[in-house]
């Protein structure tokens, strides 16, 4: 059996007398679109934040890619091969989609201080070899032509698309997205089930929290259920979706529809 590419267990995250994460345990095998569900409140953005550094977890034993390691803060995770998108999208309005880009490639920049300030052969080489893979990204993701728009003039599905755009930019083993499809009309959401499935197809590890139950069911791999900060079910969606506990909790008659 292959090494799991991200697992942690007994994640725990107390906001005062809430314990908002209780415990969880997640293991994601390359190659996998995993799945987070719950209803609101049920603490997948805060399992998310913890993943990704963004908060620092009151416990959990973390590992990724076979190593030890401890999410203590975005940059830190996002060095080791985790990018991640978010519920609200987080882009620079003003800078240009190109731009959007370039920031999430300057992670695996190797050009110095002083090379950007004397602008050597080798720092305007690798400048320009991330550009070239700025636009690349942006073809990847069926956007090149807006490449030179702003950020903030962009549709919302086209912003979505960018920071999903920016994110494989850091060049991940692990990318993870946080309710891509909040927003998204039928037609946008067809386009982006077929981008995720391409994403995995070429290599990447997927953890996807996502209120589309529709969404989910048909792409993910494995699905975990949380309900008040606790697993409830974990499996293949058709092993999910027969659950008493997530049909009470969650599902309802959706699982069937």
């Amino acid at each position: 059996m292959s090494t799991p590419l991200f697992q942690v267990q007994r994640l725990t995250k107390r906001f005062g007398g809430l314990t908002a994460v209780d415990e969880v345990g997640l293991v994601i095998e390359p190659g996998q679109i995993y799945g987070l569900i719950g209803p609101n409140g049920a603490g997948k953005t805060t399992c998310f934040n913890l993943i990704t550094g963004l908060y620092t977890p009151d416990a959990g034993q973390f590992k990724f890619m076979g190593n030890d390691f401890f999410p203590s803060s975005p940059s830190e995770v996002a060095s080791l091969g985790i990018a991640r998108t978010f519920q609200n999208i987080r882009l620079f309005s003003s800078m240009t989609a190109l731009e959007n880009v370039l920031a999430g490639c300057h992670i695996r920049s190797k050009a110095g201080v002083l090379g950007a300030v004397l602008r050597t052969p080798g720092q305007r080489r690798e400048e320009a070899a991330l550009r070239d893979k700025a636009l690349q990204l942006l073809a990847y993701v069926g956007i090149d032509e807006y490449a030179h728009h702003l950020a903030g003039e962009l549709s919302y599905g086209h912003q979505r698309r960018l920071e999903i755009a920016r994110a494989l930019a850091m060049e991940p083993a692990l990318l993870a997205l946080d309710e891509p499809a909040a927003g998204m009309n039928a037609s946008e959401k067809l386009q982006l089930k077929s981008l995720l499935l391409r994403i995995r197809a070429d290599g990447k590890t997927l953890l996807l929290i996502e209120h589309d139950v529709k969404l989910v069911m048909g792409i993910c791999d494995e699905v975990t259920v949380l309900d008040y900060g606790k697993v409830i079910s974990k499996g293949t969606p058709a092993q999910v979706q027969k659950d008493p506990a997530v049909i009470d909790a969650y599902l309802g008659g959706a699982a069937h529809a």
